[in-house]
């Protein structure tokens, strides 16, 4: 694509980026046949290419936001699929994540805009607001049906639709602390704990520091640790972003320097593409880039982990397992097989439903943001995964396992709580009074 960016606005290197990336897509088109918003909509804009165009032309006559651009990005799910298909190595997770934060500098949003993603802001990254806004959602869920037939209103009803109508009790090893080998010890590493996921389903990475830990691996659960900054990384608020990943890039490297990490474990595959990228989000920060670099070197998904393990393989147990793969863990960290050869080791049947790369519309905040489109999503990836008669889903993000599971009776979880219970853990709770149907 050609570019007529200025030499003075190629001193800005974001800018620099920017253009450098553009200059790389080939108008190709490929993008659009693997891009859900564009299938849902059939919008030009609303495709990877179509988004292309627009934000080269704000960027490059140095324009503010306008809402026609504004609600196209917004529709964007930075699913990453188009990063998948495109035979033209366009970066375009990068490219958006600049136009966002472009969009957030120079556009106001109107004041309910402003006021949800404030609200999420605020209360999404840490686990104590969370929790506490939870249990408040148990008293606005009977006016949940006035809220959705008031359009400003509708992201608070789709909170409401998401909020389960239980919290589980936090887990004791969700404390900071250290969890020693069970077995002669063969690594030692720490574990994001992370901000939604131990509020939604603590047994995620409960099941994570058990398996590990009979496996030989010492497991550390770092003191001040924070959200990963993936949330607000999404909508724009870099600096925020920048400020939660200097502070736990801080935390993993005093457990670097005290006892030594083989890996960084991440349970959430949105928290992990984040922390892979913390090298380039503080590339420009001397004071960081090389400490950044360093952390995202060390990051590694449960499964990615795992694969390196070399575990024992067992018989069939007759169980069919549905794997979903996340958005985040196929197009973001490109790790496709590890997590069904894992499950096929441990004796489970792997089914893959049709139309895997197409998001399930969870994407972070998407589903609260864009609920139409990530319900049209949601029911076109539950009736996929439903065709593979499958007896449960597995998965590797705490986002689309709260997404899906509002759409379909199969029980879902997290890859990790099958193999601990494979690898000698107990049957997960969710999987009590299992009928296993013909494999």
């Amino acid at each position: 694509m050609q570019t007529n960016f200025t030499p003075e606005q190629l001193t800005d290197p974001h800018v620099a980026e920017s253009e450098a990336i553009l200059r790389k897509c080939v108008h190709c088109g490929f993008c659009t046949a693997t891009c859900p918003t564009y299938v849902t909509l059939g919008n030009e804009l609303d495709s990877p290419r179509g988004r292309i165009y627009l934000i080269k032309d704000m960027l490059e006559n140095g324009r503010a936001a306008d809402a026609e651009v504004v609600t196209h990005i917004d529709r964007c799910l930075s699913c990453l699929a188009c990063t998948t298909t495109c035979p033209s190595g366009v970066d375009y997770m990068h490219l958006v994540d600049h136009a966002r934060a472009h969009i957030e500098n120079t556009y106001k949003r109107p004041l309910m805009d402003r006021l949800t993603r404030n609200v999420l802001a605020a209360v999404l990254p840490y686990p104590s607001r969370f929790r506490l806004a939870l249990r408040l959602a148990n008293f606005g869920r009977p006016f949940k049906g006035l809220l959705k037939r008031i359009p400003a209103l509708k992201a608070f009803a789709a909170m409401l639709d998401l909020a389960p109508r239980s919290i589980p009790a936090p887990s004791p090893l969700a404390k900071p602390g250290l969890h020693v080998a069970q077995a002669e010890r063969r690594g030692r590493v720490a574990i994001l704990t992370g901000c939604a996921q131990p509020v939604l389903d603590p047994e995620i990475n409960a099941a994570t520091i058990r398996l590990l830990t009979r496996l030989g691996v010492e497991v550390v659960g770092p003191e001040g640790e924070v959200c990963c900054g993936s949330l607000v990384h999404h909508m724009g608020r870099e600096e925020q972003a920048l400020a939660a990943a200097r502070a736990n890039v801080d935390v993993w490297l005093r457990e670097i320097e005290a006892g030594g990490l083989d890996a960084i474990i991440i349970t959430a595959s949105g928290c992990g593409t984040t922390i892979k990228d913390y090298g380039h989000m503080l590339r420009l920060d001397p004071a960081y880039a090389d400490k950044a670099a360093r952390v995202s070197a060390l990051a590694k998904d449960i499964t990615e982990y795992l694969a390196g393990l070399d575990l024992p393989s067992h018989m069939p147990r007759g169980i069919v397992v549905a794997y979903h793969s996340a958005c985040s863990m196929q197009h973001g960290q490109k790790i496709t097989m590890a997590p069904k050869q894992l499950l096929k080791a441990a004796g489970f049947t792997v089914r893959d439903p049709a139309e895997g790369h197409l998001c399930c519309g969870s994407a972070g905040t998407y589903n609260i943001m864009q609920p139409e489109i990530s319900a049209e999503l949601k029911a076109r990836k539950v009736r996929n995964i439903e065709a593979t008669k499958a007896d449960i889903i597995a998965t590797g993000n705490i986002g689309c396992i709260t997404q899906i599971a509002t759409g379909t009776g199969i029980p879902i979880l997290h890859t990790v709580e099958l193999l601990d219970w494979a690898y000698g853990g107990e049957m997960p709770a969710k999987l009590k009074g299992l009928q296993p149907a013909a494999a």
